[in-house]
């Protein structure tokens, strides 16, 4: 049996069913404010390297750009997520969301103004 769509580049397109589903199952073990809690851990550390503050990048790898859409993605997230969150995951995620967003506004050679930086029209503004 053919298939009718092309898998060279689908992630796991190449594993075998079993394995597959057996991934599936276990994401559907681990509990929402895990995955959560991970993915904004994520978000977050891209957002710092493209900041630039990986250890051994330099200002060459800065790319702000991409930066911007991290951060204002971690935002929304943790916005819609803090109803869930409870406080003790929410406060490391908050401040960490705040660390970053001014790394950006350091890093940056024309900084936003204060409110209007990446995330900031959903957190409201964030002072150094």
């Amino acid at each position: 049996m053919t298939n009718p769509e092309p898998t060279d580049n689908v992630p796991g397109a190449d594993l075998p069913e079993n394995v597959v589903e057996a991934a599936l199952r276990d994401i559907g073990d681990v509990p929402a404010v895990e995955l959560i809690s991970t993915m904004s851990v994520h978000l977050m550390s891209a957002a710092a390297v493209k900041c630039g503050l990986g250890d051994e990048l330099g200002d060459d790898e800065k790319d702000l750009d991409e930066a911007r859409k991290l951060i204002s993605a971690l935002a929304g997230l943790l916005t819609a997520s803090l109803p869930y969150l409870g406080d003790h995951h929410a406060r490391p995620l908050r401040d960490g969301l705040k660390a970053v967003q001014l790394a950006f506004r350091e890093a940056s050679t024309h900084p936003d103004p204060i409110g209007k930086g990446p995330g900031e029209d959903l957190t409201g503004p964030v002072f150094g």
